[in-house]
């Protein structure tokens, strides 16, 4: 379900408030049968003011920030680890997904590595494989990340059918040379670049422990 965004109306306050005084003061000049200078005066203030606020509504609809839309992820939350993981492995890579899914707007999240699925933590697929498409080979080729801000607008997003079928958002962080950390949101363009900077940090943590 989608939530509204929670300033819609406060935005829009100023040019509904705006037009309703023009309006008025249009009204109130045809009613009027005999104009006096006071009269005159004070319709232009109302013009001037009621001009102010729908410049001012024009303005914060373009310049203040919305909150993205969020969703329910569809699918089932889960906590899947490689069961042939040292246990030392296992407590970082429950450590580092604890931190993303409760830290950032991270809903869905896997560790690939060496071409095996060693985490899955969050709202999980019913598909459990993952078999690297384009866009999760050139992340493992450049060793750089994809930010994907809106994952429905993609014609790749088929690649990613691991994820709940209706992620906004994705996040593919390689660790190291031969894995990738996949994170999936529920609204799209809700990575801050300190989010980003937070989980390329934790991924760089992850590669040195997975590479020992």
């Amino acid at each position: 379900m989608t939530k509204s965004d929670p300033n819609r109306v406060l935005r829009r306050l100023p040019l509904v408030v705006g037009g309703l005084g023009a309006v008025l003061l249009l009204i109130n000049r045809f009613l009027t049968p005999e104009l006096t200078n006071s009269q005159a005066r004070g319709d232009v203030l109302g013009v001037i003011l009621s001009a102010v606020l729908i410049l001012t509504g024009l303005i914060w609809q373009q310049v203040q920030p919305r909150t993205p839309d969020t969703v329910e992820l569809i699918g089932e939350e889960g906590f899947f680890l490689a069961a042939d993981l040292p246990e030392a492995v296992k407590t970082e890579l429950a450590w580092a997904s604890h931190l993303l899914l409760t830290n950032t707007v991270t809903r869905s999240l896997i560790v690939y590595y060496q071409g095996k699925v060693l985490l899955r933590r969050g709202i999980l697929a019913p598909k459990s494989e993952v078999i690297p498409g384009t866009i999760l080979k050139r992340v493992l080729e450049t060793q750089k990340p994809i930010y994907l801000v809106a994952l429905y607008v993609y014609p790749g997003k088929i690649e990613f059918d691991y994820l709940p079928e209706n992620t906004q958002g994705v996040i593919c962080q390689p660790i190291g040379a031969q894995g990738v950390l996949i994170l999936g949101a529920n609204a799209p363009r809700s990575y801050t670049k300190q989010d980003e900077n937070w989980i390329a940090g934790i991924a760089d943590k992850l590669a040195v422990t997975l590479g020992e």
